[in-house]
């Protein structure tokens, strides 16, 4: 049996369509004040297939939040399954949380040569856990503070909210690249830019952010502050 990932497969297909599960967003929200959330997920394949749904943890956040149902089932070819996810929350949320969640198909076993062969297609979305009590923000990187201290640059998350964003920043007025450690920082986190040139009189950086409800926007530029100030 032959199991490929989305990641892995869909890399090397630079496709626009592709058969296998396919989530209505790509992103998830669950309101505290809900208690859960839904997506659809349909079967693009032309056959029959199980549709494995996971949590996943982020590494900084292992704190189990929630479940999902159905775990697994059966989806028929072009039908649409919907899929809940359920709050087990024992505080009530102050900030908000991320995770992951993954949706794989696996298809029906197909004889090819005399060899069975199984190739699974496999969508990871993230998660957000939103308190009750927290406005809507839709544009949360603009909350963060990026601080310089000598040679070094980090950007500090003195917010509520998740803040998604590419790991490639922009030096200003050098136009020299900075990379971040991932696309995600969580509430009160300060992360660490590798910067592979001096930073000489960079004032500012520009940033392609991520929204958390899902919309594309511009980038974003925003000032450092020298000297951690």
């Amino acid at each position: 049996m032959l199991l490929l990932s989305a990641s892995w497969f869909l890399g090397f297909a630079g496709v626009a369509v592709a058969d296998g599960m396919l989530p209505e967003t790509s992103v998830v929200i669950l309101n505290e004040e809900h208690g859960e959330a839904t997506i659809n997920i349909t079967n693009t394949d032309a056959t029959p297939a199980l549709l494995h749904s996971v949590v996943e943890n982020v590494p900084e956040d292992i704190e189990p939040l929630l479940i999902v149902t159905p775990p697994i089932t059966r989806v028929e070819a072009g039908e649409t399954q919907l899929v809940r996810f359920i709050a087990t929350l024992k505080s009530p949320l102050k900030t908000q949380r991320l995770k992951r969640v993954t949706f794989e198909g696996i298809p029906q076993a197909r004889v090819a040569g005399g060899a069975t062969i199984g190739i699974t297609l496999r969508q990871n979305l993230p998660l957000i856990l939103h308190p009750r009590d927290l406005p809507r923000h839709d544009a949360p990187w603009e909350l963060l503070t990026w601080r310089r201290s000598g040679e070094r640059l980090t950007v500090h998350n003195d917010s509520a909210y998740v803040v998604r964003l590419a790991p490639d920043v922009l030096l200003l007025p050098q136009k020299r690249m900075a990379t971040l450690p991932r696309t995600y920082i969580l509430p009160g986190e300060a992360l660490a830019a590798k910067v592979e040139d001096p930073l000489g009189n960079s004032t500012h950086v520009e940033i392609e952010p991520a929204t958390v409800y899902g919309f594309s926007v511009d980038s974003y530029r925003a000032s450092i502050n020298a000297d951690g100030g």
